[in-house]
C-alpha cells in the first residue's frame, strides 16, 4: 500500500522530534517532489527532503531498536 503525505499536519521523525509539513515542492532540475517541513523546536528551521525518502521505512539494520515503522509518521 502506498503511503500518502498529508499537508498542514505534524509528523514525528523516528528519532522523536516533531515537524510540521507545509507543502510539496518540485525540484526544477530533476522534477523530483520534495517535502517542505519545519522544525517544531528551536531554531525552527525549514527543510526539504525528497518525498520518497520522507515516506520511507526506517532502516531497521542501521536502527534496530527503533519502534517506529516509517522515517516520519503523522501525529494523530
Amino acid at each position: 500500500m502506498e503511503r500518502e503525505l498529508k499537508l498542514k499536519r505534524v509528523y514525528r521523525h523516528f528519532k522523536g522530534m516533531l515537524y510540521y509539513v507545509t507543502d510539496v515542492a518540485i525540484n526544477s532540475e530533476t522534477m523530483e517532489k520534495m517535502v517542505v517541513y519545519k522544525q517544531l523546536y528551536p531554531p525552527y528551521e525549514t527543510y526539504v527532503r525528497p518525498l520518497e525518502m520522507f515516506l520511507s521505512p526506517v532502516d531497521k539494520v542501521k536502527y534496530p531498536s527503533v519502534k517506529q515503522e516509517f522515517r516520519f509518521e503523522i501525529v494523530e
